[in-house]
């Protein structure tokens, strides 16, 4: 099967990518096979970890003494990773068996736990590993050589690369992680996101196996800092993407989550939206309506929350009508109703709103205990 080059995402056309895992591999196969035969590559071919393959033009491929270097320009397609446009590459050499792989500049290196890598390793994940040892062994057998390699995967300018991802708070320092679980990149996919989320929620549990603060970005961080007094690393983003983070809760046996975000995100929640991204659903005028419906909001009411721009809009005109406490309670029980549905009831589920302009809007019973349990983890 053919690798798709275009895919179509919200009514337009896009071009995938490579990741940094299918860059690597392809920088090596291509030093190893000059360093082998004696003749540098303009073109190489790898195989995704799927099987299919794909052709990368070589940047530089030349020898350096006893030792091969090649690099390949990283093309995220039209997905805006801050990787695209990078140079990876290889360096390659003889040993007399078997295949040693390490990062060298420009490629991160592990420094805690709950990471794919163990600590002092480089950051180039199992799958990526697992794509270049087989693509190496494949050439090998190809060239009838039986003799081992050593692989130093490079990144050019990685180190300051890195300062834009999630590698700092990852407990990854140095460089850039090399990635990829099908070596292709899809425009504008949750996968990076998710993945991130993901390991931010591994080494969480090395502190708190059993408790856990989930937000979707920066402002819930903030806010429990600030308010709550929990490190950032204590409050863990989720971006738009809640349900995934749940599931990947529920995978990991957590046994309570204390869900905090500005009113205008989780309000969304209320209503079962679990990719609260705008491009995907809103409803959040419609879900507040209802709620003051519910409080006994008459007509007027309800027509003016409709013809609101924002939630803190809304929430003038249920503080007026003196029925906010109200929808906070029936608001704040619905969004814990639809994390229990998603994760079958296995989480003790509590939630903190906040707006920007008055801080803790609304909270479940027990979120001031869960917190104050969570801090406790984090001091």
């Amino acid at each position: 099967m053919k690798t798709p080059e275009y895919l179509f995402r919200n009514g337009k056309m896009l071009r995938t990518g490579l990741t940094t895992g299918t860059c690597a591999a392809a920088a090596a196969v291509a030093a190893a096979g000059q360093l082998l035969t004696g003749h540098p590559a303009g073109r190489v071919e790898i195989r995704l970890p799927g099987g299919d393959p794909v052709r990368m033009d070589t940047l530089v491929c030349r020898m350096e003494g006893e030792t091969a270097f090649c690099q390949v320009r990283k093309d995220g397609g039209d997905d805006p990773d801050v990787t695209t446009g990078m140079a990876i590459g290889a360096r390659v050499s003889r040993i007399s068996s078997g295949i040693e792989l390490d990062g060298g500049e420009g490629v991160g290196r592990v420094t805690g736990s709950g990471l794919p890598c163990p600590p002092g390793e480089a950051a180039i994940n199992p799958v990526p590993r697992k794509m270049i040892r087989e693509n190496l062994e494949s050439l090998c057998r190809e060239l009838g050589y039986t003799g081992g390699l050593q692989v130093i995967i490079t990144a050019e300018n990685g180190r300051e690369v890195a300062k834009k991802t999630f590698n700092p708070r990852l407990g990854i320092e140095g460089g850039i992680s090399i990635l990829g679980t099908t070596g292709i990149v899809e425009p504008m996919s949750s996968r990076a996101l998710t993945d991130t989320t993901n390991l931010l929620i591994d080494r969480y549990r090395l502190k708190s196996p059993d408790r856990i603060l989930l937000t979707p970005g920066n402002y819930g961080q903030d806010f429990s800092r600030d308010f709550l007094g929990i490190s950032r690393e204590g409050a863990v983003q989720f971006s738009n993407f809640l349900g995934e983070a749940l599931d990947y809760l529920v995978y990991r046996n957590y046994r309570e989550l204390l869900l905090v975000g500005h009113a205008g995100k989780l309000v969304k929640v209320a209503g079962g939206i679990m990719n609260t991204h705008s491009s995907q659903a809103d409803c959040r005028m419609e879900i507040l309506a209802a709620h003051a419906a519910l409080a006994g909001g008459d007509r007027t009411l309800i027509r003016n929350i409709m013809d609101c721009p924002t939630v803190p809009a809304a929430l003038d005109f249920l503080r007026m009508a003196r029925v906010e406490q109200e929808v906070y309670r029936t608001v704040l029980e619905k969004i814990r109703e639809q994390v229990n549905y998603r994760t079958g009831g296995s989480l003790r589920t509590e939630v903190m709103l906040f707006t920007m302009e008055e801080g803790l809007l609304a909270a479940t019973d027990g979120a001031a205990g869960l917190a104050e349990r969570i801090r406790g983890d984090w001091q």
